[in-house]
């Protein structure tokens, strides 16, 4: 387990929004190129869980930062040099320690899930929040993440009213049989008392 200071755990509790901005405060912001606005009259409704890791099933580093920017270099990887021409991105990535990187204001629609439906609507882009978290399927996710998701998931909660806590899910509820992150290492149970 993680040992998460004092000062981290005071962050994850006091998370706020700011509503005109569609900022999280006090979290580092790497503003993506990719987004655009989500239809008139939208707001979020729903909070999609991912994992990424880049190189596939290795943790750290600039990689996820330089792809949601379109500057990913494809020689570096051979797994990059397919995918680095990719325009996509999420609201959020939260970092192995906890640490929460900001990519798009939550009032506009991150390229986050893809051919995507829930509950009968199409295009989940459209209408909800995507939080990436850095693992894989397989990996156990860390303390700080579970702390720093939830941390920013109650702050989404009072900052737009149309989310509630059952409406958070994974990339596999939404794109079943194309994707399958968070992954079976992603204990729901955890994330749903901790947001209790």
């Amino acid at each position: 387990m993680l040992d998460v200071s004092e000062s981290k755990r005071a962050t994850f509790i006091t998370q706020r929004v700011h509503v005109a901005t569609g900022l999280l405060e006090g979290v580092r912001q790497v503003l993506s190129p990719h987004h655009d606005a989500r239809p008139a009259g939208v707001t979020p409704d729903l909070v999609v869980i991912h994992n990424i890791s880049l190189p596939p099933g290795e943790f750290g580093g600039p990689w996820v930062e330089k792809l949601f920017n379109g500057h990913l270099p494809p020689e570096v990887h051979p797994y990059f040099a397919t995918i680095h021409s990719a325009r996509v991105s999420a609201h959020l990535l939260v970092r192995r320690d906890g640490e929460i990187v900001q990519f798009v204001p939550f009032h506009r629609r991150a390229w986050h899930a893809g051919v995507s439906e829930y509950e009968g609507r199409a295009a989940c882009n459209d209408f909800s929040i995507g939080i990436e978290l850095e693992g894989t399927d397989d990996v156990p996710y860390e303390a700080a993440q579970y702390a720093a998701a939830a941390g920013v998931i109650r702050a989404l909660l009072r900052a737009f009213p149309g989310l509630s806590a059952s409406r958070i899910v994974g990339h596999s509820d939404v794109a079943p049989g194309r994707k399958t992150d968070p992954g079976a290492s992603f204990d729901w149970a955890r994330m749903r008392a901790a947001l209790a």
